[in-house]
């Protein structure tokens, strides 16, 4: 009996973890859910040390395109470490910010369309939704994560302007 009651117990805390990132519950903001997702650590670091913070915590609504730690590790060896550095602070907020659209797009807003689209930094990102998603030369691996200040898809690679 403990143990029907013990994996009903988790089956139920992975069904809502499940629907905050399937878009069922969005309480955190766009940095919180990255947070709490655990496979954006260097994406948070980056937008830590760019001074990002409190504009991705703020009204938005925000569409992100965000590379995992694996799509970070994927980069020449230093680069990250490099963009880190204080100094190259400029060039960070650039790379940051051209993973950034204003407004709330989900999926199915784009589903079937090859589109440009603005970015946050002032470039634009080619969209190809024709096939799957791809942003750039990075493939959306999971779409719509919701958040309270817009939505997040998680993308394979680092895109650069």
């Amino acid at each position: 009996m403990l143990k029907q009651i013990i994996t009903s117990a988790s089956a139920l805390c992975l069904l809502l973890s499940s629907q905050v990132f399937a878009g069922g519950m969005a309480k955190d903001d766009i940095v919180d859910t990255a947070v709490k997702a655990g496979s954006f650590e260097t994406l948070v670091a980056a937008v830590q040390a760019a001074g990002l913070v409190e504009t991705l915590k703020g009204d938005g609504p925000f569409t992100v395109f965000a590379p995992t730690d694996e799509a970070f590790a994927a980069l020449p060896a230093g680069t990250v470490e490099n963009l880190l550095k204080p100094e190259n602070k400029d060039q960070l907020v650039a790379v940051l910010t051209y993973h950034v659209i204003p407004g709330k797009v989900m999926a199915a807003d784009i589903a079937g369309k090859k589109m440009e689209v603005a970015t946050v930094q002032g470039s634009t990102l080619m969209v190809d939704a024709t096939n799957g998603v791809m942003i750039d030369q990075a493939k959306v691996v999971t779409a719509d994560i919701k958040t309270s200040n817009g939505v997040i898809h998680v993308i394979d690679a680092v895109i650069l302007p």
